[in-house]
């Protein structure tokens, strides 16, 4: 099961591949998709293998990537 999301801007994306050669785990991949622009965008084409380590919105130089950590279930039953 996916620990994170990961949101990609499309129309910032400039398809450098920065983000999919740093992820550790597989998650991105170029897009079929072009932007706006004319990019082959990236994606996330292993979306369940996503921890949430944020390495690929670290490394994105167009600020085009966010990453949210999902909550376990019961910690909000906890609360």
């Amino acid at each position: 099961m996916a620990k994170g999301i990961t949101v990609i801007d499309k129309e910032r994306c400039k398809g450098c591949g920065l983000c999919i050669s740093a992820c550790p785990f597989g998650v991105l991949g170029f897009s079929d998709e072009h932007n706006s622009s004319g990019y082959n965008v990236a994606t996330a084409v292993a979306p369940e293998q996503c921890t949430g380590c944020t390495i690929c919105a670290q490394i994105c130089p167009d600020v085009a990537i966010e990453v949210y950590r999902k909550e376990k279930a019961e910690s909000k039953e906890a609360a």
